[in-house]
């Protein structure tokens, strides 16, 4: 069975730290491009960090210098570090993957979603 499982969220005060983390099954993750999206109540969903099969890494703007994407391809799992949260980072963030070389079925996949909740 293919999933994303994500985890790592919960509350945090404002200048706080958090670490998600999405383990995968199913997928040939070392030929999937891994990213971090969020969603807030009443925006749409956008890229928060991304982290190619190479290595490669972006980010949003405004999580640049704040947020470190980094995989594990021995552990299946991609991970978000968190630093200097903000109350605007509130969101439920979701683990994607998306595949880049043609060896596995699934083109595209999605986690359930973990909330995080930056707040005094």
């Amino acid at each position: 069975q293919v999933q994303l499982v994500e985890s790592g969220g919960g509350l945090v005060q404002p200048g706080g730290s958090l670490t998600l983390s999405c383990a995968a099954s199913g997928i040939i993750f070392n030929i999937y491009a891994m990213g971090w999206y969020r969603q807030a109540p009443g925006t749409q969903r956008e890229l928060v960090a991304a982290i190619t099969s190479g290595g490669r890494r972006n980010y949003a703007d405004s999580v640049k210098g704040r947020f470190t994407i980094s995989r594990d391809n021995a552990k299946n799992s991609v991970y978000l570090q968190m630093n200097s949260l903000k109350p605007e980072d509130t969101a439920v963030y979701y683990c994607n993957a998306l595949r880049e070389y043609p060896a596995d079925r699934y083109l595209e996949v999605w986690g359930q979603g973990t909330l995080v909740t930056v707040s005094s």
